[in-house]
């Protein structure tokens, strides 16, 4: 009986030794590989509602933004480049991709669409 008590505690540690070993390892895939090149976020569609060149700010009606999970609304996003602002206008419909930088959610990059 001791025997049988003793394998049978023996195949529990090594199993559980097994599962946190293949546990640790298995949940590796689960986190992107750094790379020296992160992939672009998705853009997203909005039309141009105003341009304040001066205060380095633009007012976009936007679809959703998945990569800060943000649903469609009208809302001031900064501008992270202030020359971005000289490509668009009032109307004009774009492409854009957005970040939430310094507490602050920022256009990072747009472009008009045709």
């Amino acid at each position: 009986m001791k025997v049988t008590i003793t394998i049978v505690a023996a195949t529990i540690a090594l199993a559980g030794s097994a599962a946190n070993a293949q546990g640790a390892a298995g949940h590796a895939g689960h986190a992107p590989a750094p790379s020296a090149a992160a992939p672009a976020a998705a853009m997203s569609e909005a039309e141009v509602r105003k341009v304040d060149k001066a205060a380095g700010k633009i007012t976009l009606k936007h679809g959703p933004i998945p990569n800060i999970e943000m649903p469609p609304m009208t809302m001031v996003f900064n501008a992270a480049e202030p020359a971005m602002l000289d490509r668009v206008k009032a109307g004009d419909k774009v492409r854009f991709t957005a970040d939430k930088i310094g507490g602050q959610y920022t256009v990072t990059r747009i472009e008009p669409t045709k």
